[in-house]
């Protein structure tokens, strides 16, 4: 394999696959908020939040960790301004304790805290200005959870940049990405290049779903589908899936490893190859290998999907899982590439309305999309170009999800919004 693209793929998983506390979109306006107070110096008396509509529909539905149980914009805001350290940026709340807990309501609920829809058309956008002591403070990040693309404090601009743009070095190129290009990376990467981003991977994701599994989290569809349908690999690789985000989306205190910006697209593109290498004894190094197809395969898929949309993300997630599940069994780009197009033959459409309970059940959906697509291909069977979205061509049909995604559903993503508006 080329040496730049071996490094680009190494530097893709280290990007994408970082640790966040709670639901990303939530987490993402208490970081904006912690650095507005940060930034301002003192405790704001005011605060006025605009964001878009995917963030809107983002947080609206689900409680932010160490918070008490408090939901919404709001209630992010406010604990990222009590209590959160924007130093840790996605995990800003994670050094909040129960002693804090009065303070972030007190504030709350004595603090004016406007929220409006913002201007300017963008899909991922939160502005939160503040003030306090006769000092004002501006914060935006656009784009990313983390990209903070202007601060200002009493008018003057302190960081300026495009929304376009990023901080830090230039992000590695995502279309460097093939289903080919994954697979032999796959078998070629040294270990201890992935090693510690994957340990964290399987550590903090494998710690949340046995959460989900052993407490009372949300609709509790992970224990369902395990009381329901028994511990074989193939449930329990959906149950795994589906424990951590019931967990994750009602506020539980554990941090998961995210893929693609989405902590629900972290838990599903890992625990189901978890859960077969378990199962395989397959051991620690193809365990490493199989992650590294199901990680890449998600972020291939996302990328041309964009971080937030109409398109329910754990459908790419769980294309990833099974096409990780078809390396560990052996597979290789043949087989991988006809299980990601069967994958997405069968499941996408699925919409995203916001995060909340019932994500996990689109998680199971997800990963069982993932897992009949291998079992097709291992059977022999497969969907061929002309059937819906699918054309000759695993590359061409992952554009094509990415073009439904981006293009398509833009609409159905406005009367989702809408929709979830009028019902509040």
């Amino acid at each position: 394999m080329k040496e730049h693209l071996y490094r680009a793929y190494v530097d893709i998983l280290r990007e994408e696959l970082v640790p966040a506390m709670g639901c990303t979109e939530p987490i993402a306006v208490a970081y904006a908020a912690a650095l507005a107070r940060q930034t301002l110096g003192c405790l704001p008396q005011r605060v006025d939040i605009r964001v878009s509509a995917n963030i809107i529909k983002n947080v609206k539905s689900v409680i932010v960790p160490h918070t008490g149980g408090l939901r919404g914009i709001a209630a992010a805001a406010a604990a990222g301004i009590a209590a959160g350290d924007a130093g840790r940026e996605l995990e800003v709340l994670s050094g909040v304790g129960a002693e804090q807990l009065p303070a972030i309501k007190a504030y709350l609920e004595r603090t004016p805290i406007a929220v409006s829809p913002a201007d300017g058309g963008l899909i991922f956008d939160i502005q939160i200005s503040v003030e306090g002591q006769g000092r004002t403070t501006f914060v935006r990040i656009a784009g990313s959870h983390t990209n903070v693309v202007r601060v200002e404090r009493n008018a003057e601009v302190l960081l300026e940049r495009a929304c376009g743009q990023s901080g830090g070095p230039e992000p590695a190129d995502r279309s460097l990405l093939t289903v080919e290009g994954i697979v032999a990376f796959a078998g070629a990467v040294e270990i201890a290049d992935i090693k510690e981003t994957l340990d964290r991977q399987i550590r903090m994701n494998r710690a949340i779903a046995q959460e989900g599994l052993r407490g009372t989290w949300g609709a509790g569809i992970g224990k369902i589908l395990l009381d329901a349908y028994g511990s074989g690999a193939h449930n329990r690789a959906k149950a795994w899936a589906a424990a951590g985000s019931d967990a994750r989306m009602s506020g539980c205190e554990l941090p998961v490893v995210i893929n693609s910006g989405s902590g629900n697209q972290g838990m599903t593109a890992s625990l189901p190859v978890i859960v077969y290498a378990e199962e395989l004894n397959a051991g620690e190094e193809a365990l490493y290998r199989a992650l590294v197809v199901s990680n890449l395969v998600t972020i291939h898929l996302k990328t041309g999907i964009g971080r937030l949309s109409a398109y329910c993300g754990a459908t790419s997630a769980g294309c990833g899982a099974g096409a990780g599940i078809a390396y560990l069994h052996g597979g290789g780009t043949r087989e991988i590439a006809h299980t990601i197009v069967n994958a997405v033959a069968i499941n996408s459409g699925m919409i995203c309305d916001g995060a909340k309970a019932s994500c996990a059940a689109k998680i199971a959906s997800a990963v069982e999309a993932g897992l009949l697509g291998w079992q097709m291909q291992r059977h022999g069977s497969q969907f061929y170009g002309g059937d819906g979205i699918i054309v000759k061509g695993v590359e061409n049909t992952i554009k094509n999800v990415g073009r439904l995604a981006r293009e398509g559903m833009a609409g159905t993503d406005r009367e989702i919004i809408s929709i979830m508006v009028e019902g509040c």
